[in-house]
């Protein structure tokens, strides 16, 4: 019961992220009457928040381990609250630049030091149903934010927002302070720059963070170009919107049940993986498909890929990374997710303006589908070596 009881706050932490980022994001397009500044502005502000996590983890993973995950944890929620705070008491245009880049940070302490609490505080024999627990309240998180804010924003405007962000994290950082052990840095060996070179560079950490990312990436796309998709085929919002909730809602279903199979070895991560990677690229592949049942498929498929993706991942990651250098690896790992989460877009949006949607979503695909084709080719060479 008691280990049960300690992972729930960092469930709620993970929650806490997720809506942050898109409970606001989803709902910044009010802030300036003028429609170039809105644009300009809103491009700056979205920046803010995940220039300052791709900034910022890796340090404050690498931070976690050397003080200990819990006071980086709770220092980052109380700065969450703290910087939401500052936009409620203000009510200023500039003030909510400060919030927003405050928000980023805070974000950035809490989330690496989340997840390598929930490897740190649960046995490789459950991390599977640890990792896919957590996602799946992160998913919740993405799903639910842009419903609820629009509804905050509507009642009360964006003060009332911050101010439900600001409680939010004080009220997980109250929990986590009562319920989240200590798990103190543990001892470690001096680590040169090499070393750490060497660590980041090899297949063990390259090849799950590379999958990361590149769900993040097709998670990113589906819910920023499937709309468009539909709009440009003529459906309506409600059909969009429903698109959009059918990705998020299988990516959430997925990664416990993925986790489940994982720690009862009915999967493995390799597999997995490889498995996720295939079923988004064909996600993304039936996005060129007319009508709504393309964009169904696709959001389904995109949303079980990277449901499965995410759990196995984080597994992975954590299987080879030993204890005393978790928060490093994690801050790392969620470096490249940031980097999946800006540059899919970025890709699928710069070959569209020249090739049409349909092209990117093509790319996209096959640069996913490649990763099992070589993870493939490597191990078929590697069973002719030692053949």
């Amino acid at each position: 019961m008691r280990s049960k009881r300690q992972m729930w706050p960092l469930y709620a932490a993970g929650f806490t992220t997720a809506f942050g980022a898109h409970g606001i994001a989803a709902n910044l397009g009010g802030f300036s009457d003028d429609a170039v500044t809105s644009l300009l502005v809103l491009g700056a502000l979205l920046a803010l928040y995940d220039g300052a996590e791709v900034l910022l983890k890796p340090l404050f993973g690498t931070l976690a381990d050397r003080i200990g995950a819990r006071p980086v944890l709770l220092g980052g929620l109380l700065g969450f609250a703290a910087a939401s705070a500052t936009y409620v008491i203000a009510d200023s245009p500039a003030w909510l630049w400060v919030a927003r880049l405050g928000q980023g940070a805070a974000a950035s302490a809490f989330s690496p030091s989340a997840s390598a609490l929930v490897a740190r505080l649960n046995p490789s024999a459950k991390h599977g149903r640890a990792f896919g627990s957590y996602g799946f309240y992160k998913s919740i998180g993405y799903t639910l934010g842009p419903l609820l804010g629009g509804v905050l924003v509507w009642v009360g405007g964006l003060r009332l927002l911050f101010a439900v962000m600001a409680l939010l994290g004080l009220a997980v950082a109250v929990w986590a302070a009562i319920d989240v052990p200590s798990a103190p840095p543990l001892p470690k060996a001096r680590q040169t720059v090499l070393d750490l070179v060497r660590r980041l560079t090899d297949l063990a950490f390259l090849a799950p963070t590379a999958a990361l990312a590149a769900a993040t990436a097709a998670l990113s796309v589906g819910v920023g170009f499937l709309p468009v998709t539909g709009r440009l085929d003529g459906l309506g919002p409600v059909a969009t919107g429903a698109a959009v909730s059918v990705l998020a809602a299988c990516a959430a279903v997925v990664q416990p049940t993925a986790g489940r199979a994982l720690d009862a070895g009915r999967l493995t991560p390799s597999r997995g993986i490889a498995a996720g990677l295939l079923l988004t690229a064909v996600g993304l592949a039936c996005a060129v498909l007319p009508g709504l049942l393309g964009i169904l498929l696709a959001a389904a498929l995109i949303g079980a890929g990277t449901g499965l993706i995410t759990p196995l991942g984080f597994a992975a990651l954590a299987a080879a990374t030993p204890q005393e250098r978790m928060g490093q690896t994690m801050g790392a790992a969620e470096l490249g997710r940031e980097l999946g989460d800006a540059g899919g877009p970025l890709l699928v949006a710069a070959i569209a303006t020249g090739a049409g949607l349909a092209t990117g979503y093509t790319a996209l695909a096959v640069l996913i589908a490649l990763g099992p084709a070589v993870a493939f080719a490597v191990r078929a060479a590697r069973l002719r070596q030692r053949a």
